[in-house]
């Protein structure tokens, strides 16, 4: 009799089950740990009374997991016979037979031997879930069908097992099984995961730092997905639509401008800053169907959404405002980007502002209000104007017109409750406001007709020009010598703020500048951008007379430019600034004012000044490889005596004593010194062929023929140089490696240094080994040695020519093996780069690029292949 889940009626023994419930242990790489918790769980649950077996568990030897599956009854495996061998495989009839509880079911992805029940073994799982019994499983994240190719990118390796992902997104609970990478390179190390022999190869391959990080974050953000997807459906069960900021969502509003490239991209940057962060892009369209934006435009920021990972939608309303809103609240999402608006302040007057209506309704989302480039070249610095617009003039004239016979009314129906007192001060302020909108003359215009209303209508005698008493003409007098002041003070406070405004502006700009000079690099060219951005420009150039000619127009050439660059000298522009008597500042879009002109001339200075820094750098950077060639040529009279003379002598000394008529030697003494001069001679040309690869790469003058090289067959060329004591060098290298695109007789001296290096530091018990892989179109050639190894800091000072790591005198050698082998491997555009062997040494990295496929051989006429 099997145990009831708590809480759940005793069923029927006729009565069937409902479906059981699937747990999924999810890991990010072999060895984590889950088949290790599942067995784990396991325990737990049997030891509340729960009916558990264990209907497949894949120990892989090791001892801890083996432990771990002892108390637990476990159902035989099937026994299953394929060309010519016996695997063995879950026994779904046996496990459906003894109907368990719960079945624990290692290894979801898992693909069954032909002749299996079912082809998957997940395919298996879900036969037991249909019959009632809960499963427990593992699986890792490589094996998910929609990771598949971004895990192959990321390893190099293709999974073959795959999963669908709806199969594990069904399941009723998935638990992460996480250790960080370090963590797991320190278990493998230990030999708690695979066997010894197989450790150095698979640290070196699947399972680098950088391949664990990305498979880490990979299993992180498909599991918050799920625990997303969770979260929405219980939201929709409890009708809850305020924003829960769980994750963050931004959401862009595209209008199929050309500022909509910028707020996608500043949209990714904001989602990407949280990590796990999700892009939706958003464009309203009226219901009626009438769209006045680029469908082209819109079609390729759809495309650019898409690259970066988020997802495009079309919203329909006719209140683009609220529309978004909804939207963003519908998605639970936690930010808004909305581009700079481009009406001007009094379209934004009569009509509202998009913007400020979606920050007033946005609650707890988030807005963000983005400046763009096409409205910063249409805005520039604040033009001088001698006070307001003419807009804001009209607009004070329509208050007036409006505001002036509206008032007459009021006070004409109201007439027997107020005075004349009274009325003139309801059309003092009513002049007062039109002043304030509209400045001086809109103001002095409302007084002139606000006094003729007063004369007219309120002032005794009625309806008649003419004043009766002296006082009522006074007030009349005042009245428009008020309103004529605090129109004038408006219009001065209007042009004292626009001054404020362009003297802010220019200090910012100046200020910006020259921090962009003092910045150096590319100084001259942000600054002549900022230039043209700042006054609206179309083009900003900087021209230079050629010397030793006239002063004529063809007689200036461009040194540097932004924009529109049609000019080419005095007299083509639009308005020109001498910089001395050589250099000249030309600007193209429009003719520049006075205090444009100011500004002008000091950014010119500047633009000076960047000039002469960018050619002070670039004659620095000339004169850089000369200084390294006199310190190469200074540093090798000083350390290569040593290195020639020792083999010289050596050499000299043997053939020396064979050709000598008074020394009678045995054969095999003679044996012996013909040894030792071969052996001199051959370091002798080593030497000698380093030093004059390494002056090549100095020079730049290395020839490179590269040709398509299979690794497996070069590395065995490389140890027959070496001789004797390569014999002991490990060679891992498959046969089905992708070939490479190098230099066969450079990738050769390459290997030997390489190898030469790590036999010199490597124990006797434990050569060199040398594994290949393959990653993302690039092809690695790793030379591990097990010697003391080398501190992070000191790496690149091992690749400097003219030492050794630990040298004090110039008798050790000249050092040149690593510095010839990094200077050979980047012409042939490939990279050497040392790493950590794990449980101590070093490891020398060479990437190479993988070499295109081959072209299939053409049979001739005959048939016969060419």
């Amino acid at each position: 009799m099997t145990t009831p889940r708590d809480g759940e009626p005793v069923r029927a023994p006729t009565q069937p089950r409902p479906r059981g419930r699937l747990r999924v242990y999810l890991g990010a790489a072999p060895g984590v740990g889950k088949t290790y918790a599942m067995l784990g769980e396991g325990h737990r649950r049997h030891d509340r009374g729960t009916d558990v077996v264990i209907g497949l568990v894949e120990t892989h030897d090791r001892a801890r997991t083996a432990g771990m599956a002892v108390g637990l009854e476990s159902v035989a495996r099937r026994r299953i016979e394929y060309r010519g061998a016996v695997f063995t495989e879950l026994d779904v009839d046996a496990v459906l037979a003894r109907r368990p509880r719960v079945a624990l079911v290692d290894e979801l992805a898992h693909t069954n031997v032909p002749g299996s029940r079912n082809p998957k073994r997940w395919q298996d799982v879900e036969e037991l879930l249909a019959a009632g019994i809960d499963v427990i499983t593992t699986v890792n994240i490589q094996h998910l069908e929609s990771l598949n190719d971004v895990v192959q990118r990321i390893t190099g390796i293709q999974q073959r097992e795959t999963v669908p992902d709806a199969v594990v997104r069904a399941a009723d609970q998935v638990d992460l099984v996480d250790m960080s990478p370090e963590a797991l390179r320190r278990r493998m190390a230990h030999g708690n995961v695979y066997a010894p022999e197989k450790v150095d190869a698979a640290l070196g391959n699947y399972f680098r730092v950088g391949n664990l990080t990305a498979l880490r974050e990979l299993a992180l953000l498909w599991l918050a997905d799920k625990v997303d997807d969770a979260l929405e459906r219980y939201r929709a069960d409890h009708g809850i639509t305020d924003t829960w900021e769980a994750r963050e969502r931004v959401v862009v509003a595209l209008t199929g401008g050309p500022e909509g490239d910028a707020l996608i991209r500043r949209g990714a940057r904001i989602a990407a800053r949280t990590g796990g962060g999700e892009l939706l892009a958003a464009h309203v369209i009226r219901s009626d169907g009438l769209v006045g934006s680029n469908p082209a435009a819109l079609q390729r920021q759809r495309v650019l959404v898409e690259s970066l990972g988020g997802s495009y939608h079309q919203v329909i309303g006719d209140d683009v405002a609220t529309a978004l809103i909804e939207f963003a609240r519908a998605e639970n999402a936690t930010q808004l980007v909305l581009g700079a608006s481009s009406h001007n302040r009094f379209a934004a007057l009569l009509s509202g502002s998009i913007n400020q209506t979606v920050v007033r309704l946005s609650g707890p989302i988030d807005v963000h209000i983005v400046t763009h480039d096409y409205a910063a070249d249409r805005r520039g610095l604040p033009r001088l104007r001698g006070g307001l617009t003419a807009r804001r003039r009209l607009l004070g004239l329509a208050v007036a017109a409006a505001g002036l016979p509206a008032l007459t009314v009021l006070l004409s129906l109201d007439r027997p409750a107020l005075n004349l007192t009274s009325d003139v001060l309801l059309y003092l302020l009513s002049v007062i406001v039109v002043a304030l909108v509209g400045g001086f003359w809109p103001g002095l215009v409302a007084a002139l007709v606000a006094s003729g209303c007063l004369n007219y209508y309120f002032t005794p005698p009625l309806y008649q020009w003419t004043i009766s008493e002296p006082n009522n003409a006074l007030a009349l007098g005042v009245f428009v010598v008020v309103a004529a002041l605090v129109s004038s003070v408006v219009d001065l406070a209007a042009r004292r703020t626009v001054v404020a405004a362009r003297a802010s502006a220019e200090s910012q700009m100046l200020a910006t500048l020259a921090g962009t000079v003092l910045r150096g690099g590319t100084a001259l060219q942000a600054l002549l951008e900022q230039v043209r951005g700042a006054f609206g420009l179309t083009g900003v150039i900087l021209l230079e007379r050629v010397p030793g000619r006239s002063a004529a127009v063809q007689d200036w050439k461009p040194v540097a430019s932004v924009g529109e660059v049609s000019c080419t000298g005095p007299g083509d522009c639009d308005a020109e600034v001498p910089i001395g008597t050589d250099l000249m500042l030309a600007v193209k879009g429009r003719t520049l004012a006075a205090h444009d002109r100011r500004v002008l001339d000091a950014v010119a200075a500047q633009a000076a000044v960047a000039l002469e820094q960018q050619r002070l750098a670039d004659e620095a950077a000339a004169a850089r490889p000369a200084l390294e060639a006199d310190r190469m040529r200074t540093a090798l009279l000083a350390a290569v005596s040593h290195d020639l003379r020792t083999p010289l002598a050596a050499a000299k000394a043997a053939v020396t004593s064979l050709l000598s008529p008074q020394v009678r030697l045995p054969a095999q003494e003679r044996a012996e010194l013909l040894q030792a001069a071969d052996t001199s001679l051959d370091r002798l040309d080593r030497l000698v062929a380093d030093l004059l690869d390494m002056s090549r790469l100095q020079a730049g003058a290395l020839s490179v023929f590269p040709r398509r090289l299979a690794l497996d067959e070069l590395v065995p060329l490389a140890l027959d140089q070496i001789g004797e004591p390569a014999r002991e060098v490990v060679i891992d290298v498959d046969e089905q490696l992708p070939a490479v695109t190098a230099d066969p007789a450079l990738l050769e001296r390459v290997i030997v240094n390489l190898i030469a290096n790590a036999l010199r530091y490597s124990p006797p018990d434990r050569p060199p080994r040398i594994t290949g892989s393959s990653l993302d179109g690039r092809v690695e050639l790793r030379v591990i040695d097990r010697g003391r190894g080398i501190a992070e800091q000191d790496r690149e000072r091992m690749f400097a020519p003219f030492q050794r790591l630990g040298d004090t005198d110039n008798t050790s050698g000249v050092g040149l093996g690593l510095a010839v082998a990094r200077g050979l491997t980047e012409a042939m555009a490939g990279t050497l780069e040392p790493e950590d062997t794990p449980g101590g040494g070093l490891t020398m990295v060479v990437t190479l690029p993988v070499a295109a496929p081959a072209a299939p051989a053409l049979p001739d006429i005959t048939g016969r292949a060419s």
